[in-house]
């Protein structure tokens, strides 16, 4: 693996989490409501399924980076 594949991964994995916390926040009515140990454990596992992800499949924009010039 690449240095940037790996920058590129853990820029998508830590997108993910926040995402997933951002829906398993918003499923609260109020902050009090939130159940903080359940959003970090959804987070957390969404990023970790993120990075078996970008390795299973590769990301686009480190193939696109790492393609000789002259070549998509």
């Amino acid at each position: 693996m690449s240095k940037n594949f790996i920058k590129c991964a853990a820029i998508r994995a830590a997108k993910t989490f926040a995402q997933a916390a951002i829906g398993a926040i918003g499923s609260s009515m109020l902050i009090s409501e939130v159940n903080w140990l359940a959003v970090l454990s959804t987070a957390g596992l969404a990023a970790i399924v993120s990075v078996l992800t970008s390795i299973a499949t590769g990301l686009p924009e480190v193939d696109m980076a790492d393609a000789p010039d002259g070549e998509d």
